[in-house]
């Protein structure tokens, strides 16, 4: 992996790690989960759309175009509308720490679909990253409970979508258009979106004060229309198991966040879990890290 990438990467998984918190924000306040997710992916496709003629490359076709349909409606409306309900029943840091199961499940995937190898030094940052969730969220410290880690079904359920975009994406985006596979799967998506709830959906924007259509932009700018389509480059040129690594930035990065903005109480399990963590992007990514020849 270039250092470009991984800088880029850790950047973005900070930002995606905002996202649970905005959603507990726009959820307590102002939108329904459905809501989120119609208005997030039908604004980042709608700003895609509008370059759609100075795409370069070729647009997906015949089983190629019905695999990306297929994806958007999976990633873009299924498994985020799965991923925001299960996050208004719990807190955000909570959420952030069962993001941390995310890269396990998409490196397992990719090691029996996209049959890539995963080395020793990869396994052993992902059981320290592993271990660093747990300890997020109160293991050795007598307040763990495994169902609040591995048993949060609708939350973590949201994964194997997640996954797929991965898995899925990664053969698209190598026979194909890279940006014209992303703004196709985000149509099928806010389609999807939109006939599920999209009348609700409007009345809900239409009372949508100032400030929280910032934070809609945050996630449909930023997250979205900028962070998915950074994934892809990344996994078209590095495994998609060594880019999962970087999602172990999201515990720390969503704990952080909502302590310091929703006000939720930290506890020390945060900090050994964070270094552990740390040390596990550190054992996993050594050695995977390649400058571009000259």
């Amino acid at each position: 992996m270039k250092p470009g990438y991984l800088i880029l990467l850790i950047v973005m998984n900070c930002f995606w790690a905002g996202t649970l918190s905005v959603f507990k924000a726009l959820g307590n306040a102002h939108l329904d989960p459905g809501a989120i997710v119609t208005l997030r992916f039908g604004i980042a496709g709608i700003i895609w759309a509008v370059v759609w003629p100075w795409l370069p490359g070729r647009a997906p076709r015949g089983w190629d175009l019905v695999k990306t349909a297929a994806m958007g409606v999976i990633v873009f409306s299924i498994g985020q509308r799965v991923q925001v309900l299960g996050n208004k029943y719990s807190t955000a840091g909570n959420s952030s720490v069962l993001m941390g199961m995310e890269p396990i499940i998409t490196s397992v995937a990719a090691a029996i679909f996209l049959r890539e190898h995963i080395g020793p030094r990869r396994w052993i940052g992902f059981a320290l990253g592993g271990l660093g969730v747990a300890m997020l969220n109160g293991f050795l410290l007598g307040g763990f409970q495994w169902a609040d880690l591995a048993v949060s079904v609708i939350f973590t359920s949201s994964f194997v979508c997640e996954a797929l975009y991965s898995i899925m994406g990664k053969p698209l985006i190598e026979r194909g258009s890279l940006m014209k596979v992303l703004v196709i799967s985000l149509a099928f998506g806010t389609a999807a979106n939109l006939l599920y709830d999209g009348r609700q959906t409007l009345a809900e924007a239409r009372a949508l004060p100032v400030g929280a259509w910032w934070q809609v932009l945050y996630l449909a700018v930023i997250c979205t229309a900028i962070g998915h389509a950074v994934w892809f480059v990344a996994i078209r040129k590095t495994d998609v198991n060594l880019v999962a690594m970087t999602i172990f930035t999201q515990p720390v990065a969503g704990v952080a966040i909502a302590t310091l903005w929703l006000h939720e109480k930290p506890h020390l399990g945060q900090l050994w879990g964070s270094l552990a963590i740390v040390a596990g992007l550190i054992v996993g990514l050594s050695r995977q890290i390649k400058r571009a020849p000259d």
